[in-house]
């Protein structure tokens, strides 16, 4: 993979601060874009900026476009069918969204799965649509010492009652990817459906819901390298049954049922950008699925290397500690998004000492409450989290090492 290339389709790559380039770590929390999604959005203000349905040409154009996009996340996800795709403002408000619309199914007593591994848009939707129906949450729990999810104790909150299993791809705050594939196969087992947040998993490897079996799966395109537009994958027959809060006049069948109200058309032209942009990183295959999974794969391998580096760099910082996985012989098992404590050092101290560094780090529970307070890190400020995408390299990495080296008071 010809990182130097694909690094010149970022522009923002190119910004200085203190005569030197910035480093974008910050890519969990939201990742830069490449020439061709600006030029997508800005576009579509341009010539195509139009409402939906309508009888000319800007309109017709805009349409068009909507209908490529579905079938370009379609592509991406490996989705069956265009139908299957439902874009909305973001990750969070599409799930808050179809939770509502699952709450008409469920009944008192039935039970909802969660853990406490994921971002709390994949646990608070839950928690209310519990409260509200009467249903019972069972919590997923997982091992500190490395920040994996105990399979044990998901069979043991299954049961003929539970209904819907809430589960993340890949957790924002400690990188961890969890087994979604057993997951659904255990939920199915006992009847019930199956949602997965993919939002952190998205920009790091091949997607394919098929063959996950997830019945729901969600992601944002602002971390795969798009503007801020949340999509979301539902199984047709799923999507069919429920009945979705709309107005009268939206059609009743798919995806428009879900897509409510007017769209961010000029985002999801950007969207469609972004996949066109990921589909031409490793520009190998006869179709837009098999060049998106070329392009994951090589993504995937890039960047289990650059992430293996900066593990074994953070080995060596005195006083720091790292959350999760951290064998060379289990990186498979982890995105490269890496958080840490330094010393007695508040996480908010070194981001923003890093910042002044021109490296750009995120500090926090990065809404992912769960995981703080399982570790004890809520009260005194969380973790810092460093999160490498595939325009980062290792000349960025060793920079950051050396300024945590220092902050170690101990570096150079």
């Amino acid at each position: 993979m010809d990182v130097s290339r694909l690094r010149q389709q970022f522009p923002s790559l190119g910004q200085v601060q203190g005569g030197r380039p910035v480093v974008f770590f910050d890519n969990p929390g939201g990742t830069q874009v490449p020439q061709m999604v600006i030029d997508a959005v800005s576009g579509y203000l341009l010539h195509d900026n139009a409402n939906h349905d309508g009888a000319f040409a800007t309109s017709r154009r805009s349409d068009a476009m909507l209908d490529e996009a579905h079938r370009a996340l379609a592509d991406m996800l490996g989705a069956a069918s265009p139908d299957e795709i439902v874009f909305g403002a973001n990750m969070t408000t599409l799930t808050f969204a179809l939770s509502r619309a699952l709450g008409r199914w469920l009944r008192a007593g039935d039970e909802i799965v969660v853990t406490h591994l994921d971002h709390d848009a994949n646990i608070a939707p839950w928690l209310l649509l519990a409260r509200d129906v009467g249903a019972t949450v069972r919590w997923v729990d997982f091992d500190v010492e490395d920040c994996t999810l105990r399979m044990a104790d998901l069979a043991a909150c299954l049961s003929p009652r539970t209904r819907i299993v809430a589960c993340g791809y890949a957790s924002n705050a400690v990188g961890t990817v969890n087994d979604v594939e057993t997951v659904t196969r255990m939920a199915h087992q006992v009847g019930a459906l199956v949602f997965v947040d993919a939002v952190q998993y998205a920009p790091h490897g091949p997607l394919d819901v098929q063959a996950l079996g997830c019945d729901f799966l969600a992601c944002s395109a602002y971390k795969f390298f798009g503007p801020h537009v949340g999509v979301l994958y539902g199984r047709r027959d799923q999507l069919e049954w429920l009945e979705a809060y709309k107005v009268r006049p939206a059609p009743d069948d798919l995806p428009g049922k879900f897509e409510t109200g007017t769209l961010n058309h000029e985002g999801i032209a950007g969207t469609l950008a972004a996949v066109e942009y990921l589909a031409q990183v490793e520009p190998r295959g006869a179709t837009r699925r098999q060049r998106l999974l070329a392009g994951m794969a090589a993504i995937q391998e890039y960047e289990r290397g650059l992430c293996a580096r900066l593990i074994e760099g953070l080995k060596a910082v005195p006083g720091l500690r790292i959350y999760g996985i951290t064998d060379p012989a289990r990186l498979d098992r982890r995105v490269p998004t890496v958080s840490f404590r330094l010393a007695d050092l508040h996480p908010r101290r070194v981001a923003e000492a890093l910042g002044e560094r021109g490296i750009f780090v995120w500090d926090g529970n990065f809404y992912a409450l769960a995981v703080t307070r399982r570790l004890g890190l809520e009260a005194s400020g969380g973790l810092v989290r460093v999160g490498l995408v595939h325009y980062n390299t290792a000349d960025e990495v060793d920079r950051l090492l050396e300024e945590l080296h220092r902050l170690s008071g101990r570096g150079g």
